[in-house]
């Protein structure tokens, strides 16, 4: 018994009328696993006499589209296979012709501890296994999952939910393995979900945690897994390589992520995190961090005032913390990692301002105050110092000269002051 490729032509033309059955696929959908085949009606001339559409005849002609594989089965039992597309004839005179199509030798193990060994019977059954990517499995975590985080150093815990997909890898573990019995006796349809894939669902959440540990040991950020799904569909398949794939005959291709809801702690923690981080690029700049030091030295001022042990008190702790800022922030602007490298250093900085802004001479009529500013009016615009007074002149009792501040004899006589 077995099947044996039939010409295109002879299908589609004249000798159509010598077939007995033609079959195909029923309809499969973008979740259909298995489908039986139905018949295809060729005059009425078919021989099928079980009244069902899916009992093949010898010399019946069965239909293989791509990405199918179409077993023959007789009894229950594999007696034939094929995985290339194309018209194939039933001939129950041959042996099995094994077509393993795009699998190649590696089905044939697998097929011949299942196939069927008697002889040609009137119930040989067609059915479509199909090889395309099964999409949208919907999942989601009932119970919070434990993630290690590398970047936020602590242990995280959130639920998730999302989908994953799946490809048939070996049909013939997963006709013995995963289709229920009835699906075959019945010559029904079935679709990866529903009540059929609860227990899978449930043994791909409990392998989560197997593929997250994997996940964090590659030292990945939780935050960046909904951009992840190749990835993480690498590590759900190496998970569950041993109970799906090499015990099923599937295996899982892809997984896609929604956002994470974390536990109250995890967010706090990172909202923490996020925190520290705009507050180091803030006190990266060298102007930010004065800025920040004046803010608390005010917050102390006004503090201070509201002190029930004393004002005096308030303002000995508040220069006492002002010192420690200072010296934290010191340590801070030293720091390679978080200096502005283009901040100049506290060495640099009193000679760039020098070059920055060269003393100007006093105009006529002018003085310059003790904090450098040059005025022509009584006070200074800056700081409201009061010009100096002129010093007095002096003059030489016996000739005459003036004489300078200090000068205890005169320069011209020599007459002693």
């Amino acid at each position: 018994m077995g099947i044996i490729k039939a010409a295109i032509n002879a299908v589609t033309g004249g000798l159509a009328d010598t077939w007995l059955e033609v079959l195909e696929p029923s309809p499969m959908g973008n979740s259909t696993v298995i489908a039986p085949g139905q018949l295809v009606s060729q005059n009425g001339k078919s021989q099928n006499k079980k009244g069902s559409s899916n009992i093949v005849s010898n010399g019946s002609v069965i239909h293989v589209y791509d990405h199918q594989m179409m077993i023959l089965v007789d009894g229950g039992k594999i007696v034939d296979y094929t995985a290339e597309p194309g018209y194939f004839k039933v001939d129950n005179s041959s042996m099995p012709s094994l077509f393993n199509g795009q699998f190649g030798d590696a089905i044939k193990e697998s097929f011949s501890r299942i196939k069927y060994g008697g002889v040609s019977s009137q119930s040989q059954h067609v059915f479509y296994i199909n090889l395309k990517e099964i999409k949208n499995i919907k999942f989601g975590t009932p119970n919070p999952v434990q993630y290690y985080d590398s970047f936020y150093e602590a242990e995280l815990f959130m639920r998730l939910h999302g989908t994953y997909s799946i490809r048939i890898t070996d049909p013939f573990k997963f006709y013995q393995e995963v289709i229920p019995t009835e699906v075959i006796t019945e010559n029904k349809s079935l679709n990866f979900e529903g009540e059929f894939i609860k227990q899978y669902n449930d043994e791909f959440v409990s392998e989560l945690g197997t593929a997250f540990n994997n996940y964090s040991a590659d030292g990945n950020r939780i935050s960046f897994i909904t951009s992840k799904s190749k990835e993480m569909g690498k590590y759900m398949a190496q998970a569950l390589d041993d109970d799906w794939k090499e015990l099923r005959g599937f295996e899982v291709v892809s997984v896609g992520m929604g956002l994470p809801s974390y536990s109250d702690k995890s967010q706090e923690i990172i909202d923490k995190r996020a925190e520290m981080g705009a507050s180091v690029s803030f006190l990266r700049d060298g102007a930010n961090q004065q800025a920040y030091m004046a803010k608390n030295v005010a917050e102390g001022i006004n503090a201070a005032g509201h002190n029930t042990g004393g004002a005096m008190n308030a303002f000995l702790g508040m220069g006492m913390a002002q010192n420690m800022g200072g010296n934290v922030m010191g340590g801070y602007m030293q720091n390679p990692q978080y200096v502005n490298q283009n901040a100049p250093t506290q060495q640099q900085a009193p000679q760039q301002q020098a070059q920055a802004a060269p003393a100007q001479a006093a105009p006529e009529g002018g003085w310059t105050c003790s904090c450098g500013t040059v005025n022509t009016g009584k006070f200074c615009t800056e700081c409201g110092g009061k010009k100096p007074d002129a010093p007095k002149k002096r003059f030489c009792g016996n000739c005459g000269a003036q004489l300078n501040e200090g000068q205890k004899f005169c320069p011209e006589c020599g007459t002693k002051q």
